[in-house]
């Protein structure tokens, strides 16, 4: 695989163009909202937020979304999408992890979609993860089970080609989550090489930070 760092930034005006994109979102963050109880008190952490097609439609439904995103590029269409919306509760961060940057914050609820395959060190994220959840934070990350590197057409910045869900569990009870379960959440078919079509899974995983005596 590639490890070169992907530019999002040169993606990110165009980002929403793409019905690949915008779909995949959307049927993640439905999945999500089957599983995940929004309220107006609640302060949402997206970390790989993109142009916040995740999270953008529950500004309405929570108290506060932070973007967290290593594009620069991505924040800026995610930020002015918020503003032309009218949404005063929605804030952007750069974040870059190679950089040894830390989270930072409080957050009732963290989600992530289609993020971790593109980061190295998936125990140090979930570790920081339940560090920034308040007690009975919850954590719901939304990835590709293991594939063999054909989803991507390009691989650049791809550090894990999926992840098998019972490793997965096992680092997010290591990192201190309780309560951790999974779920699919998304098929996908979609063209690989010779036009070949393929289908792939996207799985939801989901720990609660315990308050603890």
């Amino acid at each position: 695989m590639k490890n070169e760092k992907r530019d999002f930034d040169k993606e990110a005006s165009e980002w929403d163009e793409i019905p690949g994109h915008v779909k995949l979102a959307s049927d993640i963050a439905a999945a999500m909202s089957r599983h995940v109880p929004l309220s107006t008190t609640m302060d949402v952490l997206d970390f790989g937020c993109g142009t916040g097609l995740l999270t953008l439609p529950w500004a309405r439904q929570v108290r506060s979304i932070t973007g967290v995103d290593s594009s620069q590029g991505m924040l800026d269409v995610f930020a002015a999408k918020a503003a032309k919306q009218g949404f005063a509760n929605i804030k952007t961060l750069h974040l870059d992890l190679d950089k040894d940057e830390t989270l930072t914050g409080k957050y009732d609820l963290i989600v992530s979609s289609m993020t971790l395959h593109h980061i190295r060190n998936i125990k140090s994220l979930l570790h920081q993860f339940h560090g920034v959840l308040v007690p009975s934070g919850l954590l719901c990350l939304a990835d590709l089970d293991l594939e063999d590197g054909q989803f991507h057409r390009d691989n650049s910045g791809v550090f894990h080609f999926g992840f098998e869900r019972g490793v997965l569990r096992r680092a997010f009870v290591d990192a201190g989550f309780d309560d951790v379960l999974d779920t699919t959440a998304v098929e996908e078919t979609r063209p690989i090489s010779d036009g070949e079509m393929r289908r792939f899974t996207v799985f939801l995983m989901m720990g609660l930070k315990r308050e603890r005596a």
